[in-house]
């Protein structure tokens, strides 16, 4: 049985950190997803579609990485894909409460499903996808935040708001 993962997440946008999780899990599976959520209860800066070819341009290194979109459960995604896993990634202390309240709700919704808790690099704890677009909207420095088409785009999207 092919060993397969799901990195669930809205990746609006995908940040130098998500890489670095995804880069680092990767060889573990047969195969990642990185999930990007559809929907959201956030209001994302970058539709589904932009969002999905932002993580694959993103991911090109990486050839058993895919990128797919689901609108649901992420526990509906895995039974229907026949992944086992659930990785998440930690930046903080901070993150880590919500984290374990998703991963026993997942838990409880689907016992046959495993939740890993990665903890990003201490170099890359400070970055957030919010913090990201605070930077972008006032053209600030994302050298090393984001990934170089992210970057581009980011821009594109900030000039045709102001």
């Amino acid at each position: 049985m092919k060993k397969k993962a799901i990195y669930p997440g809205s990746f609006d946008p995908i940040t130098t950190g998500h890489v670095d999780i995804i880069e680092r899990i990767a060889p573990y599976f047969d195969e990642l997803v990185v999930l990007v959520a559809a929907s959201s209860q956030k209001s994302p800066l970058f539709t589904t579609e932009e969002r999905l070819n932002l993580v694959s341009k993103s991911l090109l290194n990486l050839p058993n990485v895919t990128v797919d979109s689901f609108d649901g459960l992420t526990v509906d995604y895995m039974r229907r894909s026949g992944s086992q896993v659930i990785v998440r990634g930690l930046r903080a202390v901070v993150d880590f409460e919500y984290e374990m309240t998703m991963a026993s709700m997942n838990k409880k919704l689907a016992p046959e499903f495993e939740t890993m808790l990665i903890f990003a690099r201490p170099e890359y704890y400070y970055i957030s996808s919010r913090g990201i677009k605070e930077i972008a909207a006032n053209n600030g420095n994302l050298d090393g935040l984001v990934p170089k088409a992210v970057e581009s785009e980011l821009r594109k999207k900030y000039q045709r708001k102001g």
